[in-house]
């Protein structure tokens, strides 16, 4: 196997701060082809957030910050202009965030910078764009489109803006979807003194098994179908694996992990029938590229309790077994989801404020590690909302894949205004 290590194109503003260098002749381009489009319809709109994570309990390893309180502030401006004729849209959506206590979270990215055609029976976007498939509640395995922002948090939920071509076309069979994705987005990882941060550090660069490194072109197909209750949706990517071996490296008297990212083919079938108060939901993958092929697995269940105790409030019932097999192939990266189960609770009080609760529990079924969460929002008035999360390790067994964190329990307080 080949290894090219990835050059330091950028200067002092680090790594997080590449793809804003690499990517800001894209958005020249689409702000460019825009500038006619302003006397049309134009929409600008977006968040500013201020965040406090707290963490109640010591770090485990040396060398990382032990601040109780580590405070942020986020920006999310979105830009939208839709043509006259209505047959064009252009996005642009970059985030930044400053972070008091992890430098790599402290970073800014395009997460939207498109270009959206609707064409007779297609559309088509070019540039930056944020794509979600999946439909199970604890891991979305064939969600592979777009890097995880690691940085912003561990749930891997927030996501990378990833530079693509997409065209969309519309059938009597379903929706196809094609995907050329031609630069490649390195997942982001906190600092060595930061939380989240494992036994060892992570390196700065990265190494791919593609002579052509973060420039290798990747390829995605999607079908979805939706017929009765059910909503079927059939994937295949063939190119860089978003998720990256940690590699131990000796450099300059210490050892580091550096990201090795490798190439697979994985193909994706997502299921979700609907009867009732009941969602079934069905994701699982087979992936080759990573050591011998292996598959993985998530499935379970969604049951609504609507008007509980004669109240607005709904409550869900969530239910899903996890299953992964790479622990076989030998080569492919650690998760702590190979034999587990995950039970949680859905709590909606359909109030004018938009009331939410979400609580779950992940309990492994070989070592009897426990991973608890818990989210929970509320708006006030038109313009502000806050969050509150929690992501809690009360019990991990060594030899787990999150014993690296198991004092990292965080709860994390958000306040957002909209404008």
């Amino acid at each position: 196997m080949h290894l090219a290590t990835s050059e330091a194109l950028w200067s002092a503003g680090g790594p997080r701060f590449r793809p804003l260098r690499l990517m800001a002749p894209l958005a020249a381009v689409l702000a460019a082809a825009a500038w006619p489009a302003l006397a049309a319809e134009w929409d600008f709109s977006g968040s500013l957030q201020l965040e406090t994570r707290v963490f109640p309990s010591e770090p485990a390893h040396a060398g990382q910050k032990d601040a109780t309180l580590s405070p942020s502030v986020a920006v999310e401006p979105e830009l939208i202009v839709d043509t006259e004729a209505g047959a064009d849209r252009f996005t642009l959506k970059p985030f930044l965030r400053l972070d008091a206590d992890d430098g790599n979270r402290s970073h800014g990215d395009l997460r939207e910078a498109n270009w959206l055609h609707f064409g007779d029976g297609y559309d088509l976007v070019v540039g930056l764009d944020k794509v979600f498939w999946g439909v199970a509640e604890s891991r979305h395995l064939v969600d592979i489109v777009n890097q995880a922002d690691l940085v912003e948090d561990i749930d891997q939920e927030d996501k990378l803006g990833q530079p693509m071509v997409q065209l969309q076309v519309g059938t009597d069979w379903g929706v196809f979807r094609g995907f050329l994705m031609p630069v490649f987005r390195e997942r982001t990882f906190p600092d060595d003194d930061a939380r989240f941060r494992g036994p060892l550090p992570i390196a700065g660069d990265a190494a791919y098994q593609s002579d052509a490194g973060e420039f290798h072109p990747d390829l995605a197909l999607r079908w979805t179908r939706t017929f009765g209750g059910f909503d079927v949706g059939i994937s295949h990517f063939r190119g860089t694996s978003r998720e990256p071996r940690l590699v131990p490296t000796l450099r300059d008297g210490r050892t580091e992990l550096l990201p090795t990212y490798d190439l697979i083919d994985q193909t994706g079938v997502d299921l979700q029938y609907t009867t009732g108060a009941w969602l079934w939901k069905v994701e699982g993958i087979g992936r080759a590229g990573q050591g011998d092929y292996f598959v993985a697995s998530v499935a379970g269940f969604e049951y609504t309790l609507y008007q509980v105790a004669e109240t607005d409030a709904d409550l869900g019932l969530l239910l899903e077994y996890l299953y992964d097999g790479r622990e076989e192939s030998g080569d492919a990266p650690p998760t702590p989801f190979q034999n587990d189960v995950f039970v949680g609770a859905r709590v909606t009080l359909n109030d004018e404020d938009d009331t939410t609760f979400l609580a779950g529990a992940v309990a492994d079924a070989e070592d009897r590690s426990v991973s608890l969460s818990l989210e929970a929002s509320r708006r006030i008035g038109n313009d502000l909302k806050v969050e509150l999360e929690a992501r809690l390790f009360p019990d991990v067994e060594p030899g787990n894949a999150l014993y690296g964190i198991r004092r990292d329990n965080v709860v994390t307080l958000r306040l957002s205004r909209f404008f």
